[in-house]
């Protein structure tokens, strides 16, 4: 029987569309690159996040409440960028990265989000609005 190899580090492949849809709501999403920089070495509750928090933190464009925090953070993992932590009790309110949303994070370190278009709000908008996997 082989043994598990915990260091081989298997790149997931994604297809060209799954992410384009990902990038496109990473940088249509409220958050800044380093609210995702933080998450790829460890995992980040809402309350770091919400209201005023997390714009000191640098980690929001403006302040969010919680609802709209949670839910915009619902349509990132939906769309596979990022997961809920889960503890020994259930889900928890931390959210971390996966690889997609790693591999996302990577290309941009020591830049900031491309500008999004139009083009890249409307279709993100009417994705999420019509939840349509594409």
């Amino acid at each position: 029987m082989a043994a598990a190899d915990s260091q081989n580090q298997n790149i997931f492949v994604y297809t060209q569309s799954t992410v384009e849809r990902a990038e496109r709501s990473l940088v249509c999403s409220p958050f800044n690159l380093c609210l995702f920089e933080v998450m790829e070495h460890q995992s980040v509750s809402v309350t770091a996040i919400a209201l005023e928090n997390g714009l000191k933190q640098g980690y929001t464009k403006r302040p969010l409440s919680e609802l709209a925090c949670d839910n915009a953070l619902g349509w990132l993992i939906q769309v596979g960028v990022l997961r809920r932590e889960v503890d020994g009790q259930g889900i928890t309110d931390s959210f971390r990265l996966t690889p997609l949303g790693r591999q996302l994070v990577e290309q941009y370190h020591g830049k900031n989000w491309r500008t999004p278009s139009w083009h890249d709000r409307l279709f993100d908008a009417v994705i999420r609005w019509l939840r349509i996997p594409f």
